[in-house]
């Protein structure tokens, strides 16, 4: 669909001029002979570029900008001025206006700045739509869970994101160490920084320094430009430390030394910087063990884990294992345009026997297999890697009381969603649930939704 140019002047034969090198570059072009007629036009419609002039009768431009401001509109305004009047056209740019053109017209400098505005416009929608599907994907009540182990992860997140103190994570490979550092800093008021991760066991202690700290041109052999350390990459950010525990002592005292004075030395370098950045870091080692055993410095320690958060492990949680399994399915519908709806009790009760070594990575890899493997609506027993089923029994009985808490998991869980996005109005949850607002009630009670 062509942008929409609104062209805004007293002056015919400018208006007609530029109207008619506009739609012969693919613009749809309207007009309108003063501010005040532009401005009711404005309240009817949007259009994504105003041209208008600064002089006209009844409303000038200025004005015009500064009361279709009030509509709340996306349009966008580029003034018309004279020479004579850039002080005005510089008052029009703190008033919101895009750019301005100075008369006599140049009509190859209209179009080019149109081009450019749009191009802008476009560029701030996508970044828009970027950070809010970044913001959705990492939103801590989005880490799939509804039992306490969990519940208690989110409450910590909750607490500490609006905090600056430094954060360990602890837990298994696999659990969702990357995940909730993600939800911490997409939670926080440095969520317009950058978030920036590195995996500490692959950095060796000969280039530690040049990967967080930076290098200047000739530092080293092969250093051909001045390179930008990490810390200054994340600054204003957060800086995610994974695989904490995999750091050599020597490197260690680099990094603690970091921490304390906010300061960094690029290697080569004679003037220290100042760094301004969070430090998330995991790890799947028992530090304070590490630290007993000489393995790691008990200050740098202390220095990180201001704050704790241990993960706990699927075998801790089995009761979200169902929840696990419906999100995977619908992850992996979504990628390979698939329509599975769910699995029969006999693959659950494997899931959830399966003692989880890769923890929820490796649940998400055996539901992308049975999607890809499975021919029906229905994930089966059958398609089920060998794996899965060694050393087990899949009964026609599942466990009672473990299925009746993944069932509970599931129903608290669906029930908040409901409740959410009806903004927690029960009559209105009741219907979209099919179900009377008395037994919502009942089920909120006895699932102890607040």
């Amino acid at each position: 669909m062509a942008e929409r140019v609104f062209i805004v002047d007293d002056d015919d034969i400018v208006r007609e001029s530029l109207s008619a090198v506009l739609q012969n570059r693919g613009f749809t072009c309207e007009q309108a002979i003063d501010g005040e007629q532009a401005l009711q036009r404005l309240g009817e419609q949007e259009f994504d570029v105003v041209i208008t002039d600064l002089e006209m009768p009844r409303l000038n431009g200025i004005e015009l900008i500064e009361r279709a401001s009030l509509l709340n509109n996306r349009t966008s305004f580029i003034l018309i001025t004279a020479y004579g009047s850039m002080e005005t056209a510089i008052e029009a740019l703190r008033k919101g206006a895009f750019d301005y053109l100075l008369k006599p017209l140049n009509f190859e400098d209209v179009a080019i700045k149109v081009k450019k505005l749009l191009e802008h416009r476009r560029l701030i929608q996508e970044n828009q739509a970027l950070r809010q599907e970044i913001n959705s994907q990492y939103n801590f009540s989005n880490i799939i869970g509804a039992g306490p182990a969990i519940r208690q992860v989110f409450d910590t997140i909750r607490r500490v994101s609006d905090s600056d103190a430094h954060v360990l994570i602890s837990g298994n490979s696999g659990t969702g160490k990357e995940l909730v550092a993600k939800a911490l800093h997409y939670n926080s008021p440095r969520r317009k920084g950058r978030f920036v991760a590195i995996n500490c066991g692959a950095i060796t202690e000969s280039i530690f320094e040049s990967e967080l700290f930076g290098h200047k041109r000739g530092a080293f052999t092969g250093a051909v430009a001045d390179k930008e350390g990490l810390f200054k990459t994340a600054h204003n950010g957060t800086l995610f430390l994974d695989e904490i525990g995999e750091m050599s002592l020597s490197s260690q005292a680099k990094l603690l030394r970091a921490l304390e004075t906010k300061e960094i030395l690029p290697v080569g370098g004679t003037t220290f910087l100042s760094i301004d950045a969070r430090i998330i870091a995991a790890t799947h080692r028992n530090l304070l063990q590490e630290v007993h055993q000489g393995r790691f410095r008990e200050d740098l320690y202390y220095r990180l884990a201001v704050i704790e958060i241990r993960l706990p492990s699927l075998s801790e949680r089995r009761e979200d294992i169902p929840l696990l399994v419906h999100h995977f399915i619908n992850k992996y519908n979504r990628q390979m345009n698939r329509s599975v709806k769910g699995v029969e009790p006999a693959v659950m009760q494997a899931l959830m026997q399966r003692t989880w070594k890769g923890e929820v990575r490796e649940l998400e890899n055996i539901i992308e297999r049975l999607m890809i493997f499975a021919s029906g609506e229905i994930l089966r027993a059958d398609d089920l890697p060998g794996e899965v089923l060694h050393n087990q029994e899949i009964r026609k009985e599942v466990e009672g009381e473990l299925l009746k808490e993944a069932v509970k998991a599931f129903e608290r869980d669906y029930i908040s969603r409901q409740l959410a996005r009806q903004a927690g109005h029960r009559g209105k949850t009741a219907h979209a649930l099919g179900i009377s607002e008395a037994t919502l009630y009942r089920k909120m009670l006895e699932l102890g939704i607040g």
